[in-house]
């Protein structure tokens, strides 16, 4: 990759910002220029694709300047103040977001990894964008891991595996989030890679006359009811059949491993689109999902059915609009293509009002003093293997396997965990220790007279639920 590349791609989108990437190229051309990448490459390719992979979310030109120069002030003599004389206040804050702070001021490797990860984590706070810049320069780090040290290799991938791919899912940026997971897995367990990898080339074959008379049948209806659409095929990724074959799955039983995915104009194109696609095929009743009426936690919005495809195939289809589509596949990242200019303004203030982790973390970050216990957390109450309850009203709320009544009592509203008198799971009342499903409906009815007791310490597991019922305990003591 070359300079005229970038450039080219960028030119397509955002033209004005052409003289100052091609300043900050120079600049990261010029700090680089005696250093070379393990695989003998100049070090310049390394910025180059991180800007490149930015351009895929349409990043603005504050963002890529920072993908170029992301490296300067670790790696070269430059520093945040030279970058902020060339640039601008932004570029720097930036490119101090993605910056390690240096080994020497901690006294082992771990307690500075720790910090790093921490402050990381932290800068969805501040802005969104330093997430962004960081999955980006990981993505190409994983995509060029091969020639580092074998044990490099690993640890590189497991630690990408337990912090970089749940931050890339909770941000909504599903397509880094695939891309890394598998890379990561053919390090950490290259034989079982190969043999799904290869397994879902053998599937792919089997569906081809199926998908082929589903793309025909597609097109005609949906021309005969004038509806304008796109649509691809997709396959899950190795990672997410690995999963769920280790979770006793067999490959014929994944009911979304193959699907076709529908962009329309409009939310009620899909329910119309739905609708014709269930005149085609028969429906499996209980694998609809309406994820546009209720979004997932991370904001992802579309419609999803399992049908008989042709040749007895099981199919899923997909069915959004294409701003649904743009924010599946980038997440925070796609509000420059949706708002422009305030592309990073309209991110920060969603991120804050509607991504349940956020606050989760923001709680994790005011309770937790040691870094390594703050990333222990966050590992065992967002990073990990989630339930998704409902509310009567049928919002949903998030919670880390295990939780209680007592858990989603304090995270819907201290006050409602502070007095929890009854709790009613899917209609039928339950003890206030009742351990939550996935799907579950719950509704809680609190009492003033009710307080916290001790032995309610023993049943909640999130830090936010047993602080409150500490904070409780103290002054009633």
């Amino acid at each position: 990759m070359v300079l005229d590349d970038l450039l080219k791609v960028i030119k397509e989108y955002n033209p004005d910002e052409i003289e100052r990437v091609t300043k900050a190229y120079k600049l990261a051309e010029e700090a680089h220029k005696d250093q070379k990448r393990e695989s003998g490459e100049p070090y310049i390719i390394h910025p180059l694709n991180v800007c490149m992979n930015l351009t895929k979310f349409h990043a603005d030109g504050a963002t890529l300047c920072a993908g170029l120069l992301h490296d300067v002030v670790e790696d070269t003599k430059y520093t945040l103040e030279d970058i902020e004389n060339m640039f601008d206040k932004e570029v720097a804050h930036l490119v101090d977001g993605v910056t390690k702070i240096s080994n020497i001021h901690f006294n082992s490797k771990d307690e500075a990894s720790n910090h790093n990860i921490r402050r990381l984590i932290n800068s969805l706070n501040d802005d969104t964008r330093i997430i962004i810049i960081k999955l980006c320069d990981r993505l190409h780090n994983m995509q060029t891991l091969i020639h580092k040290a074998p044990e490099k290799r690993i640890r590189s991938a497991e630690e990408t595996l337990n912090i970089f791919v749940p931050l890339a899912y909770f941000i909504g940026a599903y397509r880094i989030k695939c891309d890394l997971e598998d890379i990561c897995l053919s390090y950490l367990d290259p034989q079982a890679f190969k043999e799904i990898d290869n397994k879902r080339n053998e599937v792919m074959e089997s569906y081809q006359e199926c998908l082929d008379q589903v793309e025909k049948d597609v097109a005609e209806i949906l021309k005969d009811n004038n509806i304008k659409y796109e649509s691809r095929i997709k396959i899950l990724n190795v990672f997410q059949i690995y999963k769920k074959i280790n979770n006793k799955y067999k490959i014929s039983d994944i009911h979304d491993l193959v699907n076709l995915k529908i962009s329309v104009e409009t939310e009620d194109e899909c329910y119309r689109v739905l609708g014709l696609i269930h005149r085609l095929y028969t429906p499996i009743n209980n694998k609809f999902k309406d994820y546009i009426a209720c979004p997932k936690t991370n904001m992802y919005q579309s419609l999803h059915t399992t049908v008989i495809a042709p040749c007895n195939k099981i199919l899923q289809v997909q069915i959004k609009t294409k701003d649904m589509d743009n924010k599946n596949t980038f997440g925070l990242g796609s509000y420059w293509m949706k708002y422009k200019g305030e592309g990073y303004s309209m991110m920060q203030k969603d991120l804050i009002k509607n991504y349940q982790f956020f606050a989760t973390l923001q709680d994790l970050n005011e309770i937790t003093l040691s870094d390594k216990d703050f990333i222990e957390q966050v590992k065992k109450e967002v990073f990990t293997s989630n339930i998704y309850v409902y509310t009567l009203s049928g919002e949903i709320v998030e919670l880390p396997l295990g939780a209680t009544a007592i858990d989603f009592a304090y995270k819907i509203h201290t006050d409602y965990g502070n007095h929890l008198y009854k709790v009613y799971v899917n209609g039928k009342e339950v003890k206030i220790t009742h351990k939550l499903k996935d799907k579950d409906r719950i509704f809680v009815v609190k009492k003033d007279s009710v307080n916290p007791q001790e032995s309610w310490l023993a049943n909640a597991i999130t830090t936010n639920a047993i602080r409150k019922i500490k904070e409780s305990l103290r002054k009633d003591n």
